[in-house]
């Protein structure tokens, strides 16, 4: 079950007497957190009935006691219980799911954790309540959810563009969503979003950006990598290392997954990549041009220098020295030392 079809329920009045939301992806634990309290009541019936805890500010008797009281001038009432993880002795509440009371709606946002399945209070919640755990998404579904809700608004992106914001912003869905409300105040209604686009309104060069690097690093082009590091070098907030760093070994590890396969359909490569099918060439280019043992090198080269970058073995180098030494190292099939 995911946002959506909750929300659908919620919008028919359907409602279960509590929902326990967990997992890596906190942006839909939010999201759902904020439509439950801005939706399942209307404002005169909120002002009364919807409470509001924090896991760490509060006690497991607090939270019980309140699901257990009756709505006032309403039919129902509404309980939250964020960060629910740091809450002492959650597994208290367990009476609670075995007996819930009709008239209460418990939500609990459970972030970065997961119930112990082998505990009974896991299967009262999945028995008797609704369970949903969400995880991290990847790329590829970071595309997908990208081209909804720009459809939403009949935009569309073209293939490049939506690498290069994904790329660029990586898996923070938060701020990606900021970027997304950027471009639909911007944008005209059925206008097609390119690179361009993406580099006036979200503040990315098409030309210069982490996307590219990758790209030049992947063709072995060390002259346009060398090129972009240097506009790195000048513009230090386009792309700090920390994060040059964690997309290339993302993307190199990908490359090393495709010497495990054993099917040449690009469709299902990028399935079991977890990419978007338009991509998958640029991986098959670099498995053919590095090699099953480059590719083992280039990760090694980049675990080595995310050491350095961290000032192990390297004290006070620059971003943009360690940075073309690493590049210079993985397009020329250099050694570690």
């Amino acid at each position: 079950m995911d946002v959506a079809s909750i929300l659908k329920e919620w919008s028919k009045k359907q409602f279960c007497p509590f929902y326990w939301l967990e997992g890596e992806e906190n942006y839909f634990i939010d999201q759902l957190c904020n439509a439950a309290e801005k939706s399942i009541l209307t404002p005169e019936e909120s002002a009364f009935n919807c409470t509001i805890f924090y896991g760490r500010d509060t006690s497991w008797a607090e939270v019980m006691n309140q699901c257990r009281r009756y709505p006032m001038f309403a039919e129902r009432q509404v309980v939250m219980l964020k960060e629910a993880q740091q809450l002492k002795d959650i597994e208290k509440l367990e009476s609670y799911f075995e007996q819930p009371l009709s008239s209460t709606i418990l939500i609990v946002a459970y972030k970065e954790k997961k119930l112990d399945n082998r505990k009974k209070m896991a299967r009262l919640i999945k028995e008797k309540g609704r369970y949903i755990s969400f995880k991290k998404l990847n790329e590829k579904d970071i595309a997908s959810w990208v081209e909804q809700r720009l459809s939403k608004n009949q935009l569309i992106i073209t293939p490049r563009a939506l690498l290069l914001m994904v790329d660029h912003l990586g898996s923070d869905l938060c701020r990606i969503e900021q970027e997304i409300d950027k471009l639909q105040l911007n944008c005209r209604t059925g206008v097609v979003i390119d690179e361009e686009a993406i580099e006036r309104f979200v503040g990315v060069s098409k030309d210069f950006n982490v996307f590219e690097l990758q790209q030049a690093v992947a063709q072995k082009d060390f002259s346009k990598a060398f090129s972009i590091i240097q506009y790195f070098k000048q513009n230090p907030k386009a792309a700090p290392l920390q994060l040059v760093l964690p997309l290339l070994y993302s993307f190199f590890s990908k490359v090393y997954m495709l010497f495990g396969v054993d099917t040449a359909d690009e469709r299902s490569l990028a399935a079991q990549l977890g990419i978007p099918p338009f991509s998958i060439r640029n991986y098959k280019e670099a498995a053919r041009l590095y090699g099953y043992q480059g590719t083992e090198l280039t990760l090694l080269l980049l675990h080595q220098y995310n050491l350095k970058a961290v000032g192990v073995g390297a004290p006070a180098t620059e971003d943009a020295a360690l940075l073309k030494e690493l590049v210079f190292k993985m397009t020329t099939n250099q050694g570690i030392l």
